[in-house]
């Protein structure tokens, strides 16, 4: 505790030497009468402080958390897409009919981001979240009770085309929320939501699918009006205000449509190279579980590899994002980026369960060390009037990287060789990482002019 000195006020008379000199005795009563009441405050129980988020989430508006929780409650829901090819086959559907609904499933990735971001542009955030969660409920319905391949393929499409209108805008309610100074963290937290309900998704996948695959379509349905009931009752309105861009290149607030994106050199470039690190990011989904089964290892060391990397993001995504919000965005993003390519290159090697823990623990760090800086970099270049446009290029980037991973990954990992795949996966990232680095300075420029 530190102690300050009072000094006679000006114009105060001034104490007599003697009265500043007197006995210390003279002083012990008064000092012992104000300690007192000191010692009695130090003996009241004190109050355990509140529960607060961590210190980099900390102060975010009420709309970042409406997101975080009905993000959370929406992916503990996330229980078809791992056990759809088990439905399939309960349903009767041939082994040659069932890479048409998968295929399905990957095209509605292509439109939903497009109508997503402009819808949130074009009308209302809140309405095309609400849209798109009603609508993939009622596809989720529409999946389980169709009758043949064919309808089960367009339910299909249905289902990861309104599923995937509602992150565009999700995201451009982040922006609108949160300055470009706090995104990187704003969608860092998101991230942590997706990875909170997708680990506890991996647990109740397996049961319930064990006792009734009516029970994961219910719950997903559930968990997406569940996140739409959050959205209605408590994400404030819409801002409405959309300043004119200030940067001399950008488009004028007369687009609308996808061209505003597109003609944006910079934004186009790094899209270009994300879709590249997406692409070996969602390897991971892909020809991670080839690889094992070419060791002839168990489905359970998939299930390993999914629980660590859901472990770890959960576990160390709130501390690292504290501590990383200090250092510029860059070399952050860098360093994060090269784990990335380096854990899953390194899957060419590994041939045993912790081989394989290894590799995703090395590709789950540089997953938390990215955090949420992909799409705040996207943010941060949009203007306002386009940030679900922005954000919806993006989506279509992630949706599209993923398909090809689906089925350019896979078919190059069979018919040409892992190695071709792995190391193909090390020379790709190393030179997506090259351009960011060199995009670095226009980035930093064009975000500050957009602040």
């Amino acid at each position: 505790m530190t102690t300050t000195s009072i000094r006679p006020e000006a114009g105060a008379p001034a104490m007599p030497q003697a009265a500043s000199q007197a006995p210390s005795q003279a002083q012990a009563p008064s000092q012992a009468s104000q300690q007192a009441p000191l010692r009695a405050l130090d003996a009241r129980p004190r109050r355990r402080p509140a529960l607060r988020p961590p210190a980099a989430f900390a102060g975010f508006p009420q709309a970042v958390w409406v997101i975080f929780a009905g993000t959370v409650v929406n992916r503990v829901g996330f229980l078809v897409g791992p056990f759809l090819v088990f439905f399939l086959g309960s349903r009767g559907i041939a082994a040659s009919q069932t890479p048409y609904v998968l295929g399905a499933l990957g095209a509605g990735n292509l439109v939903g981001p497009a109508v997503g971001g402009w819808l949130a542009d074009r009308s209302s955030r809140k309405l095309t979240m609400l849209a798109g969660l009603l609508g993939t409920a009622a596809a989720q319905g529409a999946l389980f009770a169709s009758p043949n391949a064919a309808t089960m393929a367009v339910a299909a499409i249905a289902l990861s085309a309104t599923a995937t209108m509602v992150p565009p805008a999700a995201s451009a309610t982040l922006a609108d929320n949160v300055g470009p100074a706090r995104r990187r963290e704003a969608f860092a937290l998101i991230g942590w939501a997706v990875n909170i309900g997708t680990a506890v998704a991996g647990v109740l996948g397996g049961y319930l699918a064990a006792h009734g695959y009516w029970m994961l379509f219910a719950i997903d349905a559930g968990t997406s009006v569940g996140y739409a009931v959050i959205v209605a009752m408590l994400l404030p309105a819409d801002r409405t205000e959309q300043p004119a861009p200030q940067n001399p290149e950008a488009p004028t607030t007369t687009d609308s449509g996808y061209g505003v994106v597109f003609r944006d050199r910079l934004t186009r470039r790094l899209l270009l190279l994300f879709a590249v690190q997406l692409f070996i990011y969602s390897l991971t989904e892909s020809a991670l579980p080839l690889a094992i089964r070419t060791d002839g290892l168990s489905p359970a060391v998939m299930g390993l590899a999914a629980a660590v990397n859901a472990g770890l993001v959960v576990l160390l995504q709130p501390l690292a994002t504290t501590v990383l919000a200090r250092y510029a965005r860059t070399p952050v993003y860098v360093a994060g980026s090269i784990l990335v390519v380096v854990g899953v290159a390194l899957t060419g090697i590994a041939h045993s369960p912790a081989a394989y823990a290894a590799t995703v623990a090395v590709w789950s760090v540089g997953e938390v060390v990215v955090g949420g800086a992909p799409a705040g970099l996207i943010a941060n270049l949009a203007p306002a009037h386009a940030r679900g446009r922005y954000q919806g290029a993006f989506s279509w980037t992630w949706g599209a990287a993923r398909f090809l991973a689906l089925a350019a990954g896979t078919t190059a990992y069979t018919l040409v060789g892992p190695a071709f795949l792995w190391w193909g996966t090390l020379a790709a990232g190393a030179a997506a990482t090259v351009g960011f680095v060199v995009l670095g300075p226009a980035i930093d420029r064009r975000a500050a002019e957009e602040a």
